[in-house]
Parts: structure tokens; C-alpha cells; sequence
């Protein structure tokens, strides 16, 4: 099946042709075609639906109980969450990093120690930036 943005996108207001580029915004990658003259900007159709998906488990909160295997603790990652993650072709078969990042929140991190880095930079600037 052929994705919509194989084919050259014309810029409705300067009829020249768009250009593929991704961004991040609550950490969530968009793929989108941008014009370069005008910087309009038209988003993956795709990405819309899975966007507002992500939004829904994002705003959800869950009650997991926290069990004692051997030496350690264990929590329950609803299936939801980890079926979103497959989806977005993330890997779950791979170690992940848990930080403390403060009194009260722990972190589990499904990406690569330089996109964690990353995340936390553009997330950081996202904040100060608004």
C-alpha cells in the first residue's frame, strides 16, 4: 500500500513543491510536508489519528499494583499502553531505563539513552519556550 506523501505535495499558497521533515511536540514525531517558502505545513493524516490516540493514554491514569518478585519490586504495564508503543513501532523486547526524577515519579524510558537525551533537551525547550 502507498503512503499519500510518496507523491510531490504543491503548496496551495505558493505553488512550489513541499518538502518531507518531521518534528516533536509532547514528544510525539510528526511526519509532515512543509513548504520552504511559505512554511505552511500539512501533517500526516495518519499521525492526526495516532496523535489523538497518544493524547487519551497520555490524560489517563492508572491504578497498578506494585508486587514483590525475588529481590525487587514489579509494576503492570497495561496492555494498552504497550500495544500503543508496538504500534509506533517502538521495541519492547529490549532493556528499558527507569530513572527517579524526583520525590514521588519514576520514569520508564522505551527509547535509546541518545533519544532519551534528546527528548529531555527539546522537551526542556518546549517548556521554557511555551
Amino acid at each position: 500500500m502507498s503512503d499519500i506523501f510518496d507523491n510531490t505535495i504543491i503548496c496551495k499558497n505558493c505553488d512550489v513543491e513541499m518538502k518531507k521533515v518531521q518534528f516533536i511536540r509532547n514528544g510525539f514525531t510528526f511526519r509532515a510536508v512543509q513548504c520552504m517558502k511559505c512554511n505552511n505545513r500539512i501533517l500526516h493524516p495518519q499521525d492526526k489519528i495516532d496523535y489523538e490516540h497518544y493524547s487519551q493514554l497520555r490524560n489517563k491514569t492508572y491504578s497498578v499494583k506494585l508486587r514483590m518478585v525475588g529481590n525487587s519490586y514489579s509494576v503492570s504495564i497495561p496492555k494498552e499502553i504497550v500495544n500503543f508503543i508496538n504500534e509506533q513501532n517502538k521495541i519492547m523486547d529490549e532493556l528499558v531505563s527507569l530513572s527517579f526524577e524526583r520525590m514521588g515519579k519514576l520514569s520508564l524510558n522505551f527509547q535509546n539513552f541518545e533519544e532519551n537525551i534528546k527528548q529531555i533537551e527539546e522537551d526542556e525547550k518546549e517548556k521554557h519556550h511555551g
